[in-house]
């Protein structure tokens, strides 16, 4: 099991990802259009940099629902290998067994 603290964290940058999200891609899309006058474009790149470092998509971390584990993460089951082998041997996953031979 992680860190409770870790976990939380990783919330509060999804939370503050989700709240800035408009703000951040308006922000962007002036900052990349060329079309813009220079001065135009850098005064956005500069009010990007003042939003939160927390608020970018980049940060946030992939973590198992079960486990809270960041390593071994499958996107498709948002879970680990390890909380992922241990609910299909329970019979807990529909359609997946252990394999064995």
């Amino acid at each position: 099991m992680a860190n409770k603290g870790k976990i939380e964290s990783n919330e509060k940058r999804k939370r503050l990802a989700k709240k800035y999200a408009a703000k951040r891609a308006r922000l962007l899309a002036i900052a990349r259009d060329r079309s813009r006058s220079m001065e135009e474009r850098f005064e956005a790149q500069l009010k990007l940099a003042e939003l939160p470092r927390n608020s970018a998509k980049a940060r946030i971390r992939n973590r198992c629902e079960v486990s809270g584990r960041p390593r071994g993460y499958y996107r498709k089951l948002r879970m680990s290998r390890i909380a992922l082998r241990e609910l299909a041997s329970k019979g807990l996953i529909p359609g997946m067994t252990k394999s064995s031979w």
